[in-house]
């Protein structure tokens, strides 16, 4: 083994940016491949917990993302108008949770990764992977490496190459996920998260995740269900998200041709490695939005797998210790959001237990308790 360890990693998205950074921080080498021809974010919003603050502190880009992100103070659940739970947030004592564009996360991550010289080579499709650690290209190339990652999304080609055995779940609801700006919804309660839902008579549930992103940018994640064709529309027809929910019309009616539809799915593993390759992120272990945990669990397992590569003598030990002690948290996570996202338990009120909030609350392997300054 050369003195100077390198990895391959299939994806320039968050899991593949926080394991490039992670590494790189531990004195690997690094090349990302992205197949998309320039490095940006899906335009929708993200929660990011206070685990997944505490990730992007130790990857260098917390103080970035912390300056124009939004830190709410309270997430609060009303069910056809009526309150049904309240709780604060980002303050002395209370849980930490910043909210932001996904561009906006991106921007800082990238950001540290450019800092830290890592390369990324973009127009690049990776299609498949060997267990003896390379990686290949659509144009046939290999490249070879100590470390192989799979950081390549839901349709993984890295995971789908390697055979490894899966359980793939589609649940009966989905989300359309946009952008538009706040408007007059600012200051009091329309600074808080608010996780509205309409139940009706007819048996129609939607649901609208609100959440502001800044001062200005407002991110809204409206469930529905797949066989709702008027709510479940693209464009977004904004006739029956208006009648669930009158105040919220000025936004609703501002989106035009924006967003997309993606059902809520649930991906599960195997093993997240096999021999010098391992998968990571959505690649890994794809969740349902429920908990918001998608990205925090994400980059979690990133930084987890540096730190095991750092502790082992060999990579095949590193992905051995990495799975073990990552992977009964994610496991908890993912099982979780699948059975909020089956049961639609969260009209009910966000729950603040132990069960709903281990990862939030979760001190990630590799960090420290205080960030820096």
């Amino acid at each position: 083994m050369s003195e100077t360890r390198h990895a391959e990693i299939a994806g320039a998205g968050f899991a593949g940016l926080a394991s490039a950074i992670a590494l790189k921080q531990r004195g690997w080498s690094v090349r990302v491949h992205e197949s998309s021809p320039e490095l940006r974010a899906f335009g929708a919003g993200i929660y990011i917990w206070d685990n997944g603050l505490h990730v992007l502190d130790s990857l260098d880009a917390y103080q970035q993302v912390l300056n124009g992100a939004f830190a709410a103070p309270a997430y609060e659940t009303r069910t056809n108008g009526v309150r049904l739970s309240y709780q604060r947030i980002n303050q002395p004592g209370y849980r930490r949770l910043l909210t932001m564009t996904r561009q906006h996360l991106y921007e800082a991550m990238l950001d540290s990764a450019r800092r830290h010289g890592i390369e990324i080579v973009t127009r690049s499709e990776v299609v498949a992977a060997d267990p003896e650690g390379r990686l290949k290209v659509a144009d046939g190339r290999w490249f070879e490496a100590d470390l192989v990652i799979g950081a390549d999304g839901v349709k993984s080609k890295v995971r789908d190459s390697l055979d490894i055995p899966l359980e793939r779940q589609r649940y009966h609801d989905g989300l359309t996920r946009v952008l538009a700006p706040r408007g007059p919804l600012k200051g009091g309660d329309w600074d808080n998260v608010i996780d509205f839902w309409h139940k009706g008579e007819d048996g129609r549930t939607l649901r609208i995740l609100y959440t502001p992103c800044s001062e200005d940018t407002l991110y809204m994640a409206m469930m529905a269900g797949l066989d709702d064709h008027e709510a479940a529309a693209i464009p977004v027809n904004p006739a029956p998200w208006v009648e669930a929910f009158p105040g919220l019309r000025p936004a609703l009616e501002s989106l035009g041709d924006r967003g997309r539809y993606d059902l809520y799915e649930k991906t599960v593993l195997k093993e997240w490695a096999i021999g010098k390759v391992a998968v990571v992120g959505d690649s890994a272990h794809a969740m349902p939005p429920t908990l918001a945990q998608g990205a925090g669990c994400a980059m979690m397992n990133a930084l987890g797998l540096a730190v095991a590569m750092e502790e082992s003598d060999t990579v095949e030990e590193g992905l051995a210790l990495w799975q073990q002690r990552e992977r009964p948290l994610t496991d908890h996570t993912q099982g979780r959001a699948a059975e909020l996202a089956a049961s639609r338990e969260l009209a009910h009120g966000m729950s603040w237990s132990d069960t709903d909030m281990r990862a939030a609350g979760h001190l990630p392997t590799g960090t420290s308790a205080a960030f820096s300054a």
